[in-house]
Order: structure tokens, then sequence, then C-alpha cells
């Protein structure tokens, strides 16, 4: 028996932006976004939309949400915009995982709060729970469908997973043309993230037929797409099919979550400043390799993907294309100093190592 659930609606194509305010439909919005946009002309964009009803703009959102600022900026927007209804996340993961975290009203409309349910499991309620509408400029963090944040306390060393039923967007707008301008370094990581994403829904203990689809449709576009887009970032077709691999990857690890890769790069993330989409994907021809033989519709999938006749050819297909982008496989070059076997069945007891195929690394 297994079931698929995703309640996020999507909007999608070039010029989808414009649907904002009809989705909106009459509620005042409070705009959550990176620095840049107002640069990017993204903040005009958006208050210049006819019938936008834009009560304020949070635009300092830093890469990785760290409890350090987000204290901060949740009670200064339940101080101050505790009446608006909806969120508008206009960003990469960082953003929209940042919106996320501003969704629920704890009953102080302190931080601390929501801090003690992500360390301990401290009950909340979503009473008062904003809604949320997603718009990425990334092709790779499949936030935009998913209901988890990602919340990190750099300073105390850990990671945690916001994720309660009000975290889900109730809407995203997957417009490519808002993907133009991402320079080609935030072009690789996000692509490469989504293709984790199709890549652990995949060896997933948690898939089923339609996530499974999905994962395969992403992976296979990716690999296409993502070498030709780098050598022409400013082509708008390819920006939408890399737009729609990456929605595709995120409908799929919305229902499987992420597995081994993910598990292993969120040390490496915060122990050595690696960038999220290059630190859960060098590692992806390591753990493939785990994962052939354990199950044979999983060989099956990755053997299409990849074009190949068995595993050893489909994880040197893999390899190369990571090593045609500039990336390297070797964990050392991230500064992973540990026996990488050790590093492996550690990350295999969390809660990602735990969705992985098999229970022990062979």
């Amino acid at each position: 028996m297994w079931n698929y659930h995703n309640p996020v609606a999507v909007h999608a194509g070039a010029g989808s932006l414009s649907q904002l305010p009809a989705l909106l439909n009459g509620r005042r919005a409070l705009l959550i976004t990176f620095p840049e946009a107002a640069a990017l002309g993204l903040e005009q964009r958006i208050a210049g939309l006819p019938g936008m009803r834009l009560a304020g703009i949070e635009n300092a959102v830093q890469p990785n949400p760290d409890v350090s600022w987000l204290g901060t900026m949740y009670e200064r927007i339940w101080a101050r915009h505790a009446d608006v209804e909806c969120i508008v996340a206009i960003g990469g993961g960082s953003v929209i995982d940042c919106a996320k975290a501003m969704l629920t009203a704890t009953p102080s409309g302190r931080f601390d709060q929501l801090l003690a349910h992500l360390r301990d499991g401290t009950p909340l309620s979503g009473a008062n729970a904003k809604a949320l509408i997603a718009v990425p400029t990334t092709a790779g963090t499949g936030s935009e469908v998913t209901p988890w944040a990602t919340i990190w306390d750099a300073a105390d060393g850990r990671k945690y997973s916001l994720h309660r039923p009000w975290t889900w967007p109730q809407a995203a707008i997957i417009d490519p043309e808002l993907m133009l301008s991402l320079p080609p370094g935030a072009t690789l990581a996000s692509g490469l993230d989504a293709l984790s994403h199709a890549l652990e829904a995949i060896w997933n203990v948690n898939r089923n037929p339609v996530s499974a689809s999905l994962a395969a449709a992403a992976a296979r576009e990716i690999v296409v797409t993502l070498p030709a887009l780098m050598r022409h970032p400013g082509h708008l077709p390819l920006r939408e099919r890399m737009a729609v691999a990456a929605l595709q990857a995120g409908l799929a690890f919305s229902n499987t979550k992420t597995a081994l890769a993910h598990s292993l790069s969120y040390d490496i993330t915060l122990q050595h400043g690696v960038v999220h989409g290059i630190a859960c994907s060098f590692s992806l021809p390591h753990v493939m390799r785990l994962a052939f033989g354990k199950d044979p519709q999983v060989d099956a999938l990755l053997q299409q993907i990849f074009d190949s006749t068995d595993a050893a050819a489909a994880i040197t297909s893999l390899s190369a294309f990571l090593s045609d982008l500039g990336i390297s496989t070797n964990p050392a070059d991230y500064g992973v100093s540990e026996h990488w076997d050790t590093l492996v069945q550690r990350a295999l007891q969390g809660p990602r190592g735990r969705n992985f195929i098999s229970a022990a690394a062979n």
C-alpha cells in the first residue's frame, strides 16, 4: 500500500509571477526576500503588480537561516505584522525556509518558544499561522513544494528541521524569468541540489510509484540540461526546463524526504562552510555504489537515468557528469579528514540516513 500527497497549488511558466495578486485574493502580504532583490528590481516588480497590497518588506535573509538572526526577524515581524495573513517568499531555499520559520504564532510572540519546539519537540499550535506563497528564484531547492525548513544553529553545531501541517506553502509560482539573473555558481549549486533530491527520492525506503516517476524524470532532465545551461545561462528555455525538473524533484522528495547524501552533507556545511548544493551532491557516486544491488527497481531506474547497462557504468557516468561540471568527488577536497566509511556509518544513523534503502553500507 502507498499514498502520494502534496497540497501545494503550482503555477508555472514564463511570466507566471503576474498571477501573484490573484493568488493573494485581496490579502495584504509581507514580502520576505534576499538583500540583492532590490538591486535586481524584484522588490519594485512585486510592488508594481496591479492589485498588489504590500504591507512591508524583509530583505535581510542570509544563506543557511541561523537562529542567531532568525529570532530578531521573527519577533519584529510578529510585533509589526501580526495581522498580515500571507507571506510571499521570493528567493532561493534559504529565503523560503526563513519564511516558513515566520509562519507560526507562538503564544508569547517570542522566538524562543519556536526554538524550544525545534530542540525538544515542545508542542506548537497552528492557530493564527500565516499562509505562504513561495516564489523560487533558483531551480533546485524544492522548498516551494515541501513542508520542511532547514534551520541552522551554527554556534551549537546543530541543524533542525521545522515541519508542521501549516508549513506547506499554499501555492508556488515557478517563473523561469526570475532565474535569468542567477549567477553561475548559484545556478550550478542549485541544479546539483535538485539532482540530489531526485536521486535521493529513488534510493529511498519511502518511495512510491508517483514519487519514483517524478524523480526519474527530473534526474534525466537535469543530467541533460544543467551542462547546457551552464554554457548558456541567459537562455530562457533552458532555465524553464531546469525549473520544471527541479519542481519534479521537489514533488518527489516532498513524499519521501531525502536520504544518505543529505545526511552526509549537513556536518560538511556546518563545519567546513561548503555550499549546500555541492555538499549534498559530491557524494552521490559514493552513495549510488551503496544503493546498487539492494532493490531491482532502483537499479533499473538508475541505469535508465544514466543510459547504462550495469552499476559500474552508471556510477562512472554520474562521476563524469560531476567532473565535467568541475565538481570533485573526493571527500578530502571538502575538508573531510575522517575515514569515509566511518562518516557514512554515522550518517546512516541520522533521520535522513535512515531513509536510505540499505540499513548498512556494504
